[in-house]
């Protein structure tokens, strides 16, 4: 109904199509197109007319029923994985794992995964100061001409830098001065 009022103003000159556009929160070359086919063709010009088509990229039913049938008789004790790989490298089939998936559980070929368990779920990352610490030391030109090893240990938890410090040459002996300088840091 919007747009039937917001078309008659057009026609009116009441409303420029800039505005008209605005108003729908669409873009103007959108507003012209459904313009012209309201024009041409009353309300039926402003149906979606994707509603009605089959998909350009759907695979033919035979395929589908050949692919089931192999599922069904040589290959019921694949899992979907396998099956797509044997029928990508053998049969030469280039549809998508997913629509694999999905298919073979639509069909009740294959059962849908279970839920991931509670200790198996992602959760948020809780900041634990001093339990992971992070040790770095990388090599720069710190001062033109002279190279020399940065060793900076911060915590992981809250990014809290405890000590830095140039040498020579990273190794043991360096990691082992920076836990040393943090827990004098810390204590």
């Amino acid at each position: 109904m919007k747009f039937e009022e917001l078309f008659e103003r057009r026609q009116a000159g009441q409303l420029s199509q800039e505005d008209a556009a605005r108003v729908l929160g669409v873009s103007v070359r959108t507003f012209r197109r459904w313009e012209g086919r309201y024009g041409a063709d009353g309300d039926d010009g402003l149906l979606d007319r994707r509603l009605d088509r089959v998909a350009g990229n759907r695979i033919p039913a035979d395929i589908v029923a050949e692919v089931l049938d192999l599922y069904d008789t040589t290959y019921h004790d694949y899992t979907a994985k396998h099956f797509h790989e044997k029928l990508v490298d053998e049969f030469g089939y280039g549809f998508s794992y997913n629509w694999l998936r999905v298919k073979l559980q639509d069909e009740g070929r294959i059962r849908k995964a279970r839920r991931r368990g509670a200790h198996r779920r992602k959760r948020p990352r809780k900041p634990m100061p001093g339990m992971l610490l992070h040790q770095d030391g990388s090599t720069h030109e710190w001062v033109p001409g002279r190279t020399w090893d940065l060793i900076w240990t911060m915590d992981d938890a809250t990014s809290e830098a405890y000590s830095g410090f140039f040498v020579a040459e990273e190794g043991t002996m360096s990691s082992f001065r920076g836990l040393s300088e943090t827990i004098r840091h810390k204590g």
